[in-house]
């Protein structure tokens, strides 16, 4: 039996049904026939069990998958990879198959804290890709690696310069800036009172900052005052 024929019959041995369509209803993209119905703590399960295998690659390299959940178990394999290059090469070659914000999401390589001055020649390059996910993707690595301490403006610069009609683009792009303005509000404060923004990412991210337990009462009630 192949990997593929393994994997996908596993997938089914863990099937329910009423999670298919509860996860349908997250990711509309999609027709029913794109779910099974698998739980993320049991596909985190079987994406460790196959990192383990000699023949995972075959897995790998069949691009596009069928089903959500063989997109999700490529995430989680990727995200554990621990030499950075061999990681690259595998991101580089399933981004342009990420068709939805939950896989987009959950692709999250742990390696990347140790790379920051690799992995940013790659968000450039990312950010300019016009694919949506992969633009999401790149908005979402800002966001998790280039905050805090490692904050700067031309970070910054770049989310507030993409220029996109799409709403899971704009959506992470005002996910970004609430959760910088938890972290680095003095530095991205500015981005709000100068209105650098569209007008939904904008308003978005005083929703989002103000919905935000990191974000104080009194930073939460002056960025209210900024909705335009």
């Amino acid at each position: 039996m192949s990997i593929i024929t393994d994997i996908e019959a596993q997938l089914f041995s863990l099937r329910n049904e009423k999670y298919a369509e509860f996860q349908k209803n997250l990711t509309p993209t999609h027709g029913s026939e794109h779910f099974i119905g698998v739980k993320t703590p049991e596909l985190k399960q079987l994406a460790k069990e196959l990192r383990k295998r000699p023949d995972t690659a075959e897995f790998l390299d069949q691009l596009p998958h069928r089903y959500f959940e063989e997109d999700q178990l490529h995430s989680f394999i990727i995200s554990e990879e621990k030499e950075f290059q061999h990681c690259m090469e595998r991101l580089e070659a399933f981004l342009p198959y990420v068709d939805n914000w939950a896989t987009c999401d959950q692709l999250s390589p742990k390696v990347f804290a140790k790379h920051r001055g690799e992995l940013i020649e790659y968000v450039d390059k990312w950010l300019a890709s016009g694919h949506t996910y992969t633009v999401r993707f790149a908005v979402g690595t800002l966001m998790r690696h280039f905050l805090g301490e490692y904050f700067r403006a031309e970070y910054a610069d770049r989310v507030a310069a993409v220029s996109s009609e799409e709403y899971y683009i704009n959506m992470m792009r005002a996910w970004y800036f609430a959760t910088a303005l938890a972290k680095n509000y003095d530095e991205v404060l500015p981005y709000i009172e100068q209105k650098r923004l569209d007008r939904w990412t904008h308003n978005k991210t005083i929703q989002k900052a103000a919905e935000s337990f990191r974000v104080t009462d009194a930073h939460k009630q002056y960025l209210r005052s900024l909705k335009v």
